[in-house]
């Protein structure tokens, strides 16, 4: 049996172009796998490529205070009172009232004004006499003395033109896209999120005959690529029918080019497995791996299309969705190794058994932090895999190696069942 690291390293093989959500920045696999998208929809998405600065910023030199600009011969002879020239409001170009820029009187402007000419520093009005503009038009002013540059915001103190503004691979904040917005940019070219078809089912899945049952594992299979930015193109539902199933997969390829196709059930050993039926061959494998609940595990291709197959029981497919899925095509993954399997360190409320066996069992949990950030864990409900009720309330998977006999207090790892939403 394969240990669950070894099995994520084997489905990430499959994956030798897309892996992750592609860190490399190569042209031909940015054109390919990489969106544009609005602003306003950016934030959280991850950056295809890094962006350069299409502008200065500033734009301009502009005033960091409401206050008075002055020129050299001003700065030279402070402290000292000086007349009152025309107010220069922001978003106002200052060329239009000092063609010339500064000359014998000081000007009045605003936070964020575009300074004239010849600005060296801008002297807030609250620390002149008068301390505010209405008076000093008529009177003049008292300029107290200050420093060269004082509250002058100069053009690309902040960036220069072609500077890495947000290098690749960035998870898109609000910062990073107010700082796109300064740039007067619109879109933003990001890593699209993997493309996967969802197939389950069986003949006895989803009919209202008495030996009928729903269809969970579709549902919940959706839900989750939704929770882990997956985009679900296509949803197929097989019956016992491998010629019927082989046309579906053909058709749903050739429509939506899909990244991955995630199956659910079909790959054991009964009569009616079509999944391993259709699939098993030269570029598959399918056999268990170490780990309660979660097996058999299937991975193979069809038509070049790299296909996922989970086991039917719902807890099973919870469990080896966000084991070997999640880790490989969620839509935060680039930002780590995409084999991350380290999960948390947790402390257990309460005594557990490892399996006898070699298995490592993957619990439904329910983790908290105290006061001082440690985390601590509660086991929920039974180990079997149909037992998904009893799973309701968990946040997390709680793994108990093999042999395992914990105290409560020990240390175990958790999985989150949930991304933890970025930024």
């Amino acid at each position: 049996m394969r240990s669950p690291e070894a099995h994520l390293e084997s489905v990430a093989d499959l994956f030798p172009a897309y892996g992750c959500n592609l860190l490399l920045d190569r042209t031909d696999l940015v054109r390919k796998y990489s969106v544009t998208v609005p602003l306003s929809e950016a934030v959280g998405r991850i950056t295809a490529g890094e962006v350069r600065a299409l502008a200065p910023s500033p734009l301009f030199d502009n005033s960091q205070m409401d206050g008075y600009a002055v020129s050299q011969q001003h700065l030279d002879a402070l402290p000292a009172r000086f007349p009152v020239g025309a107010t220069v409001p922001a978003g106002v170009d200052p060329d239009e009232l000092y063609p010339n820029g500064i000359e014998d009187a000081v000007v009045p402007v605003m936070t964020g004004t575009r300074l004239p000419k010849n600005a060296v520093a801008v002297i807030p009005v609250e620390n002149c006499q008068p301390p505010t503009f209405d008076e000093a038009e008529a009177t003049g002013v008292t300029l107290p003395p200050t420093e060269a540059e004082k509250f002058v915001r100069r053009t690309g103190s902040d960036i220069s033109v072609g500077d890495v503004l947000i290098p690749g691979s960035t998870l898109l904040t609000p910062i990073n896209v107010a700082a796109l917005t300064g740039q007067r940019v619109d879109n933003v070219r990001v890593w699209r999120h993997a493309r996967v078809v969802i197939c389950t089912g069986g003949a006895e899945i989803g009919g209202d005959g008495p030996a009928s049952i729903p269809d969970i594992n579709g549902p919940m299979l959706v839900d989750l690529c939704h929770q882990h930015e997956i985009e679900v193109v296509a949803r197929l539902h097989t019956n016992d029918d491998v010629d019927a199933l082989r046309h579906d997969f053909e058709r749903v390829i050739d429509e939506h080019e899909p990244d991955a196709i995630i199956t659910s059930g079909g790959i054991s050993h009964g009569k009616f497995e079509v999944i391993r039926q259709l699939l098993e061959g030269k570029n598959s494998w399918f056999g268990h791996v170490a780990q309660q609940p979660g097996g058999p595990q299937g991975i193979a291709t069809f038509n070049d299309v790299p296909v996922l197959c989970l086991p039917g029981n719902p807890i099973s497919t919870l469990v080896s969705f966000r084991l070997f899925v999640a880790p490989l095509l969620g839509g935060h993954a680039a930002l780590t190794d995409r084999l991350d399997f380290r999960g948390l360190t947790a402390q257990l409320n309460e005594p557990a058994q490892g399996l006898p066996d070699d298995r490592d069992q993957f619990r439904r949990g329910h983790y908290e932090r105290d006061d001082n950030g440690a985390i601590h864990v509660s086991i929920l409900g039974g180990a079997s895999s149909h037992l998904l009720a009893q799973a309701a309330q968990a946040n997390c998977l709680v793994r108990i190696p093999a042999k395992a006999d914990l105290a409560a207090g020990d240390q175990v790892t958790i999985y989150q069942l949930w991304p933890v939403r970025r930024p």
